[in-house]
């Protein structure tokens, strides 16, 4: 079965038109010296790196969680993620759906034994991340039951907790093993959370 190629190009300003058309044009002959043939091409036009919302990538990524996706092509890291934990979070997420990454600028191919050691070394620095923030969260953890504070299971959500541990990138079940509280409990908290911001704007 031919493999299904995501093509993702950004300019970070409206009067870069030529470069977004610079990035498409590479990207699709990349892919045509490869043979590949069955791609779609997202664009972001005029949208800063930093700017977390962005339509193409959000449409892209949601895709590659459906495990739509076998490639990820992107001109390069700067045009992809807005931050190094970004793209960590992402290559965390192409790892779990088997979605191969490919950056032509850094020359980076997770399809080639070279890139795919690169890849399982970003990954590898994207759980010593985690493994960071988890061992912070539980030594807290510690400290406040010696104090006498109730720690585990409670009436009410840990909904602080839980937030932070959400905008660092853990998983609903990765917060629910943390916190120990059910993946519900951690469910309803993101959603009232988002609710409460959402309240919060003029």
């Amino acid at each position: 079965m031919e493999k299904i190629i995501a093509i993702y190009c950004r300019t970070s300003t409206s009067l870069q038109e030529n470069g977004l058309q610079s990035q498409r044009r590479a990207l699709i002959e990349y892919c045509k010296s490869r043979g590949h043939k069955n791609y779609v091409v997202y664009e972001d036009f005029g949208i800063s790196g930093a700017i977390k919302s962005r339509p193409a990538l959000n449409e892209m990524m949601d895709r590659v969680d459906k495990g739509e996706v076998d490639i990820v092509i992107v001109y390069s890291f700067s045009r992809f993620a807005r931050s190094m934990k970004h793209l960590l979070e992402a290559l965390d997420v192409f790892k779990e759906k088997g979605t191969e990454f490919i950056s032509i600028s850094e020359n980076i191919d997770t399809t080639s034994a070279v890139g795919s050691l690169i890849f399982r070394i970003l990954a590898s620095l994207s759980e010593f991340e985690r493994q960071l923030i988890s061992e912070r969260v539980k030594n807290g953890m510690i400290n406040a039951k010696a104090k006498g504070k109730q720690i585990g299971r409670r009436k009410e959500r840990p909904t602080d907790s839980i937030l932070e541990l959400r905008r660092k990138g853990f998983t609903y079940k990765q917060i629910s093993k943390l916190l120990n509280v059910s993946e519900g409990t951690v469910c309803n908290a993101v959603r009232d959370g988002l609710l409460k911001n959402k309240n919060k704007k003029p």
